[in-house]
């Protein structure tokens, strides 16, 4: 028999057509894949030709009449080999992922073995060796290995259960703890697990110090999106009213800021005074964790716009030692500049006006500082507080009611004064007053008032006037909220009756 003829025979015996076939239509899918790598096409190729150079050395040894049962041994190891490696390409890297369904790549790489123990069991009949005596064997050994690798199985146990819990998966940001390096998952081997970090660097973290350690993935929660929360401090000087900075900033922030979630909203807090200075932060959840240092910048030039925006400046840390002679002269200067203050607030309120000098500086004297912050109550409706207030700078709401019947009765603004019926009568406050703005107010106590009441017994018929006035209002206001209230009522119950009518079928009377 010639050489081709040979070939020929041994190539059909062989099926080796069939294989390059399915080699080329590999080809042709991982082409299209960028994700596959081509190192798994290079060794299908790399054993295809060894699978060829053993049919043409088997070719060659029937030609000239030797035994090529080895050669054909050896032929049909190569063929199986590449077989096994072009089905896990083509079924595990290629056409599962197409279909949704990812594959650990420890548990293919655990499919390949098996896949080609079978292999070496197919050819070791094939040879005439006796398998049952390969398996003893290689029980033995097996035992030898692990005994004496036991670290190294466990980072292979480590690796396998990682990847078969999916707890830790490709594309994930971990943290080991504390101190440690903070990386994106790119692969998880047999042996370690690499993440590359956003210093460019790539660190190697042995599976069994994964599996034992605690990890935390960042900016993973259960059905949610990946989004991690940030803290970005800033200070300001501490006289600057919190409800300032918070205002301004907060709504610098409404912008939109590239890698900045707009749900969860970022916000503004107040943490305290430090030093000489207000401690201020903003906490925003971060879309992108790969850039965390340059959002964080992107959002501290926000805050320094908004800041400047509101005249309001930044304070740095730092300690100031004020040294002041306090001499006579300064202490009465003060002290002028704060009666004086507090002897406008009063010129404002009518109650007063018909009180002398003398009695206004003394009740001046007794007023107390009250600051504050917009939202807050004033006054409740209901409480016992036998107080007057008088506003000196900010904006406040009389409100009446609660629920559906709350109503808002007046803005009171600079100037203006409230709480007088308690202060005078001891009743309860008959409206809520708000702060709708930052307030400064002075606070004139039953006390401080009682003394200079007792030494003018005229004044009241002049505070009952006012206070009747007052009462007049809000008392129309409260019926006018009653009528309305009992209109609504009647109204509702007419509608019902007319559907119970209609619905029974009853006649009207």
């Amino acid at each position: 028999m010639g050489f081709p003829s040979a070939l020929v025979e041994q190539l059909w015996a062989a099926r080796t057509l069939f294989v390059v076939l399915a080699y080329l239509v590999t080809v042709a899918l991982v082409r299209r894949e960028t994700r596959v790598e081509h190192y798994h096409l290079r060794a299908a190729s790399t054993l295809i030709v060894g699978h060829l150079i053993a049919v043409v050395v088997a070719a060659a040894q029937t030609t000239y009449d030797y035994d090529p049962h080895v050669a054909e041994l050896i032929a049909l190891a190569f063929e199986l080999l590449a077989i096994v490696s072009l089905g896990m390409t083509a079924v595990f890297r290629v056409g599962l992922p197409r279909l949704g369904f990812t594959l650990p790549r420890i548990m293919i790489d655990l499919l390949t073995g098996v896949a080609v123990l079978v292999v070496f069991i197919i050819v070791g009949k094939r040879a005439g060796f006796a398998v049952a005596g390969l398996i003893t064997t290689s029980a033995v050994l097996t035992a030898v290995i692990g005994f004496s690798l036991q670290d190294t199985l466990g980072n292979i146990m480590g690796g396998l259960s990682v990847q078969m819990d999916k707890s830790v998966s490709v594309g994930d940001w971990i943290t080991l703890g504390p101190g440690q390096p903070i990386g994106r998952v790119v692969e998880i081997r047999w042996r370690y697990t690499a993440i590359e970090t956003r210093n460019w660097e790539t660190v190697i973290i042995p599976n069994g110090n994964l599996v034992k350690s605690q990890v935390t993935i960042l900016g993973r929660r259960l059905g949610e999106p990946t989004l991690l929360r940030r803290h970005v401090e800033f200070f300001v000087d501490f006289r600057t009213a919190p409800t300032e900075v918070l205002t301004s900033v907060t709504a610098a922030l409404k912008n939109p800021i590239p890698r900045v979630a707009a749900m969860p909203a970022p916000n503004v807090l107040f943490f305290g005074v430090r030093d000489s200075f207000g401690v201020y932060a903003v906490r925003y959840w971060l879309t992108d964790l790969n850039v965390d240092d340059g959002t964080d910048s992107d959002v501290r030039v926000r805050i320094w716009f908004a800041l400047r925006r509101a005249g309001i400046p930044l304070s740095i840390p730092a300690s100031s030692v004020f040294l002041t002679h306090e001499t006579p002269e300064r202490a009465q200067r003060k002290a002028e500049d704060e009666m004086g203050s507090r002897m406008k607030a009063l010129s404002s309120v009518d109650l007063f006006s018909g009180l002398p000098a003398s009695q206004r500086e003394e009740l001046a004297s007794q007023l107390v500082y009250m600051p504050f912050a917009a939202g807050e109550a004033v006054t409740r409706e209901g409480d016992k507080d036998e107080g007057l207030y008088m506003l000196v700078r900010g904006t406040a709401t009389v409100r009446i009611g609660t629920g559906a019947e709350q109503r808002d009765l007046a803005t009171l603004t600079d100037g203006q004064f409230f709480g007088e019926m308690s202060l005078m009568t001891g009743e309860a406050r008959t409206a809520t007053v708000l702060a709708t703005s930052d307030l400064i107010t002075y606070r004139i106590d039953k006390p401080a008032f009682e003394r200079i009441l007792r030494e003018t017994p005229a004044m009241a018929e002049q505070i009952a006037e006012t206070l009747i006035a007052r009462r007049t209002a809000l008392t129309a206001a409260r019926d006018e909220r009653d009528e309305v209230r009992r209109n609504r009522m009647e109204t509702a119950k007419q509608d019902l009756v007319g559907k119970i009518r209609g619905f029974f079928g009853l006649e009207r009377h």
